[in-house]
């Protein structure tokens, strides 16, 4: 099968103009097709603070009210998206911006209320492999956007890290799919304090001792979560990276 590279940036690389000029440099620069998707939280929260809206987050996870989700749609699809799109272009990375809602590339459904209400917050239910494909066949590098649908005319919040690893998932019949998840950091830190003690193999029951120990905690465990669904779901690789990672095989991998 073909190789496809999935790379979903977020954190620091989008508020820092020089880090992602490095990131689009360094992924212009992968010749098998590829896949772009990124976040976009700390910019959204930045805008929410200006107009006034109190940014609520529980587990990694934003609470998404209707004034959130026009504040988040406006951000991610696009300010972020755009600003990506046109980097990528100047790079010849010929590329196009989506959201979930275009083409209905990814449909979701607005998640339950269990014991938190998350409010406008979309779970994955289908992903258009087939149309995917199309694009990557016209060598055009889709940029995905957190945003998606419910097929009902509403857009929802959705995980990027989750994205990431539905489209992984949904991909992984045709490609030979290498999925990493490229931040501020190296990989994933045994002492967050130490950005030298990146641990190189992750498995699950490490994780899990991690998470206990409070050494993994917040924003990485809804990545971490993610990663290692795509790993369960043979996934051919899946990295934890920083932006040395994007061309080589530097970071953490998942393992099960």
């Amino acid at each position: 099968m073909p190789s496809l590279t999935i790379l979903k940036i977020g954190g620091k690389l989008l508020d820092d103009e020089i880090k992602l000029n490095q990131v689009a440099t360094a992924f212009s620069k992968i010749d098998n097709p590829k896949i772009l998707v990124h976040g976009g939280g700390k910019q959204a929260s930045e805008l929410c603070l200006k107009l006034g809206i109190t940014p609520h987050m529980i587990n990694g996870r934003r609470v998404t009210d209707q004034p959130t989700m026009e504040v988040v749609t406006m951000v991610y699809a696009g300010l972020i998206n755009k600003t990506v799109v046109s980097l990528l272009q100047s790079l010849d990375c010929n590329s196009i911006g989506v959201s979930g809602a275009d083409g209905n590339l990814i449909l979701s459904e607005k998640r339950g209320i269990q014991e938190v209400d998350y409010g406008f917050v979309g779970d994955i239910i289908d992903v258009d492999s087939l149309l995917i494909g199309d694009i990557l066949n016209n060598g055009i590098t889709p940029v995905f956007c957190a945003i998606t649908h419910d097929g009902n005319g509403q857009l929802l919040n959705t995980n990027a890290d989750t994205i990431a690893a539905a489209l992984a998932i949904e991909l992984s019949t045709k490609y030979e799919v290498i999925l990493k998840f490229c931040f501020e950091k190296e990989g994933v830190l045994i002492n967050p304090l130490d950005e030298r003690s990146v641990i190189p193999l992750l498995t699950k029951s490490d994780y899990e001792q991690y998470q206990e120990k409070e050494i993994i905690s917040e924003g990485m465990i809804p990545k971490l979560d993610n990663a290692f669904t795509a790993k369960k779901y043979n996934v051919n690789k899946v990295l934890i990276c920083g932006i040395d990672g994007i061309i080589n095989q530097k970071g953490t991998e998942i393992c099960l």
